[in-house]
């Protein structure tokens, strides 16, 4: 199971994401890929495989993952003030990977329907979603 983690900023999401994964499905060979450095190495930290950094590595990573996981914004050209290329948004949305994505209300994107869930829940919501995955294919 190849799960790609991407993230903007300083990667506090995808943090919490890689290091829920790592806990729940340790099998799981996670990819951390930032927009910049800050963001790849606080997913390193967390306990990422692998990491990388920029528009390139995002649109490789798309081609090779089976689960995508992030913000909503990943999906969003210009996203996260401006860090997500149309060019990485295109390689998300056009990957074979199923993707996760946590409903983060940023940067004039508000998702609506959505409950008032804190981080931690939506990151658990999302490991439980990429758990079911990874069973599918196991």
């Amino acid at each position: 199971m190849k799960i790609l983690v991407i993230d903007a900023q300083g990667g506090g999401i995808g943090k919490q994401l890689v290091a829920a994964i790592k806990q729940q499905i340790p099998d799981a060979v996670v990819t951390a890929v930032g927009t910049n450095s800050t963001a790849t190495a606080a997913m390193l930290k967390a306990g990422a495989d692998y990491g990388a950094t920029g528009e390139n590595a995002v649109v490789v990573g798309c081609r090779k993952a089976d689960i995508i996981a992030g913000p909503i914004g990943i999906v969003i050209a210009d996203a996260l003030f401006g860090e997500i290329t149309p060019r990485m948004a295109q390689a998300v949305g056009q990957s074979a990977a199923k993707r996760i994505l946590i409903p983060i209300s940023h940067c004039d994107n508000i998702v609506v329907g959505v409950g008032d869930l804190s981080i931690s829940s939506m990151i658990q919501n999302a490991v439980k979603e990429i758990q079911a995955l990874a069973g599918q294919q196991g």
